[in-house]
Formats: structure tokens, C-alpha cells, sequence
């Protein structure tokens, strides 16, 4: 059976629960925003004991099926004030189902400001000492894990942001090398986790078991069907294997959406040097790694390895949404720049997109200049040494802008704006008004139908039909996140009438369950209403689904738009 560990650290103790068999289907994104919306006052402060900090692999982590290794984190976000999830890879999530962890839920905060670490094994969980990792990047904090451990782990951790508590840190999970890459970066996540004094979960990743099928033969019949949809899609099969995520760099610059200058146009001249091609060619003359699973059993390797121009490894990708906001965001076309941008991110714990947001109001504001490359390491290595600087950007787009005076400042409920304009991609902008957790592109990914033709065509440029294409992408995204399944695979479910299906057919086998479509789809439904009553309890209404005045106001080089779906149709969406 399933269970629920408990993490007191006001009483520094670690108690087992066990899930109910009728609480099914409940994992990942249902399981963390379940627990948060029912057990975290929603006016509570985000760095207190009251907030709750949530780990949940989803219902079908651990069980093989593909792509199945994503992480969810939830809590009350210090950054938005709202209900945060947030997702990641690497191995964190199939080591935790593997030893029948259903969910982690952190509370309290130390007595002594001490930290700790919270060490999992199949028979075991305690809280162990850990003030000497203190102050240590998450590259450093890792190899000493390691060198305590026996075995093979994996490990969740957190850098000196989230020990300092800045809104912008985010939790390291470690991918198949044992490298802390692997984000849950979005919403201050990491923060929490400083608040809480725990400095990392190390999970045994040797000893662990397969969760039990209901059905095994069944389970394996249709993860081989949905392995096949993924394998055939253009996108799935061809283009994130071989390119990663930056092969979207000329696609959103050539479509005019790709911000540039803190959005002040859409298009940037030095995309090419950025390009996922540039980044794949580079990566092979370098003798990186091309194509790269952050866990196993993901079929679709849009992960790499990214060396320096010694050869020697330097960071993870960097992935499109990093190399746009380190890059062209900062109006920096220097691709080892931004990789080394990346690798700071990742060591700090901070995420990487409301760091390269940061640093673009900053140039903005004229702190450095645009394309000030090295000035933005500089800015970076701030936040290391926890100087007023550093803690400024630390905090995030919107704090940096109230500091230095800056009108555009691209946030929605305090989130930065990720890798597409809303102008120019306005289907995205409804998801970004309209998320329960600020911006977040993943929350509803209409990209796919605006400029990939993914699922449909939607015209990118017009309002019409954006409003209803994002309320069906966001309660598909919310059952996605549950399952534990990679958001990529919706390219797939989207144009293969057999993909669902097959998501449909493991859910039931694996957990004895008879669920149809429908049924399925309705649980994405009831995670957003719960998110959007914890939103409400805490202050949030319609006036707060908006984007920045600017995007209303100011038009969008090259095609010269602004964003103009009415106020109306963005209250509709989710019946407010």
C-alpha cells in the first residue's frame, strides 16, 4: 500500500501514513494542489510553519510506463502569493514510487534554524544532521551526498537561494548522471524548502520496487501502444530528440513572438547563434551529448549535455525557455555565456527563467546594458554572496522592477513571463493571464495550436477561439501533471486519436480502476477548481487574470499587434 510521509521539522520527526485504496487516481499535481488547497491557510505567509511544502510523484511513477518520471512540488508560492505547482524531471520521481512514497508533505520550520536532510530508504526515513552542507551549491552539496551514501541514490535539494529564501529559488532534482539539473524551478519552491530547514531528500534509487499493477499484462500493452504514438509524432520522435527544446528558437523567432530587450520586440537578429541547430552542431564538435534522458524510461531524449569549448562538461542543454531568457531576452547571442548562465542557475537554485526576466528588467533599468554578457554573470554571482544586489535579483522580475523603477515589467500574479510574446502567440496570453499559478506557459501550452499546428490551427495574431482553446489545454494539463506523465507527450495525444486511449488503459491497469475518457478528463477539471478556490480564500479574483497594461498598449514588432482578447472571455474562462 502506498503512504504518505509526514515531516514535522517544529517537532523534527517523521511519521507514516498510508494512502487509502479509495483515494485513487491520486498523484502528482492532483495529489500536491489537493493537499495544499485542503491543509495550508490560504492567508498565510509563504515562509512560515503553516505553509506546507509537497512532493508527490504521479499515479503512474515508477510503473515504466514512458516518460512517467515527472516530480511534482507544491506549496503556497512566496513568489505569487497563490497555490504553486511545480513540475520537474530527473530520477527523483520513480525513486520515490519505487519505495511505495506516495506524497511527502514538509511542515513546520526548525526550532534552531539548523537544516536538515531527510533520508529515505525502503524500510527507513529520518532526519539527519546537515548544517555543514550550509551555504553549498547544489553541484557541491550532491557529491557530498554521495560520498555519505552507499549505493545508488538520487537526491532533491536546494542551493544558497533557497537557504536565503529568495522567491526565485527553485529544487534541484539529479538526472541519470547524478547532476543536479533537473528543476521543479517555477513559483519559489526552494524558498519554502530553505524556510523549512531542509537542505535535501536523499532517496535510495538501488533498492526500491516497481509499484504493483492491477492488471500487469494489460499495463504493459498499453504503455507499448502509447511508446508507438510517441515514437510516430513529428515532434516527439523527430524534433526534441534531435534538436531538444531549442529547436524552437527559429520557429517563435520567424513568427515574430520571440521576446526580445525585456519584449520590447519580437523578433531578435542574433537567434541563430542560439538556435537549437547552432546548440546541437556545437554540442557534437565539443563530443557532448546530443540526445539525453533526464530519468529512465523517458522515450522521447530531449535532454543533452552541454561541454565547453575545452571539452569539458559544463551544464544540461541549456533548454529553449533558458537560452531565451539568459539570451535573447538579455539581448545576449553568446551561447557559452548562457550555458555558464545556466550552470550558475542551477548551482544558486534559482529558476532560470525568472533569473534571465530579472536581469532583462535590470538592463531595462540600466544597471548593465543590454547584451552585457559577463555583466550578467556578475549579477548572478551577486545573488552568491547574498549581497542587497543579489537578493534584488534574487527575488524576481517584479521585485527587481519596483527596486529600479521599471514600468514593463513582464510578470502576471508576480511570475515572469516565460519564451512567448502574447502578442504574437495570443492563446498563450490567455493561459498566462489565467493560470492559478502566474505566468506559465506549461499551464496550458496553446503554442502547440497557434504556431506548430499541433492539435488544430488557431490563428496566433487573433483572438478569436483563444479563450476556449486555453481552458481545455489547462484542465488537460492539470491530468497530465497527475499521472506523472511529461507534458511533451500532448504533442502526441493531441493529433494521435490513440494516444489518449492508452493513457486512459494504464491509469485503469495499473491501478484496478474503470475509468473512461471522459471520467479521466474530469479530474484535471476538479485540480483547477480546487487551485482557483485556494486562489480565492487567499485574495485572488478576476481583476488579478490580466496581463501588464503594456501588452494592451504597446504594439508588437514585427507584426505590430497587441493583445486584445477581451476581459470578458478571459473571466470565462474559468467561469468567473
Amino acid at each position: 500500500m502506498a503512504k504518505i510521509l509526514r515531516v514535522d521539522m517544529s517537532e523534527l520527526s517523521v511519521t507514516v501514513q498510508h494512502l487509502p485504496s479509495d483515494a485513487h487516481p491520486t498523484g502528482g499535481r492532483r495529489f500536491t494542489s489537493g493537499l495544499v488547497a485542503r491543509e495550508v491557510p490560504p492567508l498565510c505567509h509563504p515562509l512560515g510553519p503553516a505553509n506546507k511544502l509537497v512532493f508527490a510523484p504521479g499515479w503512474l511513477g515508477g510503473t515504466g510506463a514512458p516518460c512517467s518520471g515527472r516530480l511534482s512540488v507544491g506549496a503556497k508560492s512566496p513568489l505569487t502569493g497563490t497555490i504553486k505547482e511545480s513540475n520537474a524531471g530527473g530520477n527523483g520521481a520513480n525513486a520515490l514510487a519505487r519505495l511505495g512514497i506516495a506524497g511527502i508533505v514538509v511542515e513546520g520550520a526548525p526550532p534552531d534554524g539548523r537544516l536538515r536532510l531527510l533520508r529515505l530508504g525502503p524500510e527507513s526515513a529520518r532526519l539527519e544532521e546537515a548544517d555543514d552542507l550550509r551555504g553549498l551549491g547544489n553541484y557541491d552539496t550532491v557529491a557530498r551526498l554521495q560520498e555519505r551514501s552507499s549505493g545508488a541514490i538520487s537526491c532533491v535539494s536546494i542551493g544558497p537561494a533557497g537557504e536565503m529564501k529568495l522567491a526565485a529559488a527553485g529544487i534541484a532534482v539529479t538526472d541519470e548522471e547524478m547532476r543536479p539539473t533537473r528543476y521543479a524551478g517555477r513559483g519559489g519552491m526552494g524558498a519554502v524548502m530553505g524556510s523549512k530547514g531542509l537542505k535535501a531528500i536523499v532517496v535510495d534509487n538501488e533498492h526500491g520496487e516497481r509499484p504493483a499493477s492491477a492488471n500487469l499484462p494489460a499495463f504493459r500493452e498499453a504503455s507499448a501502444r502509447f511508446a508507438r504514438s510517441l515514437r510516430a509524432h513529428a515532434v516527439t520522435g523527430q524534433a526534441l530528440p534531435t534538436y531538444g527544446t531549442n529547436v524552437l528558437a527559429n520557429i517563435l523567432n520567424e513568427a515574430g513572438a520571440y521576446p526580445t530587450r525585456n519584449f520590447s520586440a519580437g523578433q531578435f537578429e542574433g537567434v541563430s547563434a542560439i538556435s537549437g541547430e547552432t546548440q546541437r552542431d556545437t554540442i557534437i564538435a565539443r563530443g557532448g551529448v546530443p540526445t539525453h534522458a533526464c530519468h529512465k524510461g523517458c522515450t522521447i531524449r530531449c535532454s543533452r549535455i552541454y561541454h565547453d569549448a575545452n571539452g569539458e562538461y559544463l551544464t544540461k542543454g541549456p533548454e529553449y525557455e533558458t537560452i531565451w531568457a539568459h539570451g535573447a531576452d538579455c539581448g545576449i547571442d553568446d551561447l557559452d555565456a548562457i550555458a555558464r548562465m545556466d550552470r550558475l542557475d542551477d548551482d544558486l537554485g534559482l529558476d532560470t527563467i525568472e533569473m534571465g526576466a530579472t536581469i532583462g528588467v535590470a538592463m531595462a533599468a540600466g544597471v548593465i546594458p543590454f547584451g552585457d554578457a559577463e555583466g550578467a554573470i556578475r549579477l548572478l554571482e551577486e545573488v552568491r554572496a547574498g549581497s542587497p544586489l543579489g537578493r534584488i535579483i534574487g527575488s524576481g522580475a517584479e521585485a527587481a522592477g519596483k527596486v529600479f523603477g521599471v514600468v514593463n515589467v513582464p510578470v502576471v500574479k508576480g511570475q515572469a513571463i516565460p519564451a512567448y510574446d502574447p502578442r504574437a502567440v495570443k492563446g498563450i496570453g490567455v493561459t498566462y493571464a489565467t493560470s492559478t499559478m502566474g505566468a506559465d506557459h506549461t499551464a496550458g501550452y496553446a503554442v502547440a495550436q497557434n504556431i506548430l499546428s499541433v492539435g488544430g490551427e488557431v490563428d496566433p495574431l487573433k483572438p478569436d477561439g483563444q479563450a476556449a482553446l486555453s481552458r481545455t489545454l489547462q484542465i488537460a494539463t492539470a491530468l497530465i501533471d497527475s499521472t506523472g506523465l511529461c507534458l511533451f507527450v500532448a504533442f502526441a495525444v493531441l493529433d494521435d486519436p490513440e494516444a489518449f486511449p492508452a493513457i486512459v488503459d494504464m491509469t485503469n491497469a495499473h491501478l484496478g480502476l474503470a475509468l473512461d475518457a471522459e471520467a479521466l478528463t474530469a479530474l484535471g477539471a476538479e485540480v483547477l477548481r480546487a487551485e482557483r478556490e485556494f486562489n480565492t480564500r487567499a485574495g485572488f479574483g478576476p481583476q488579478h487574470d490580466r496581463l501588464p497594461a503594456f501588452f494592451a498598449e504597446e504594439p508588437l514588432p514585427p507584426h505590430n499587434v497587441v493583445f486584445d482578447v477581451p476581459a470578458e472571455e478571459l473571466d470565462a474562462v474559468h467561469g468567473s
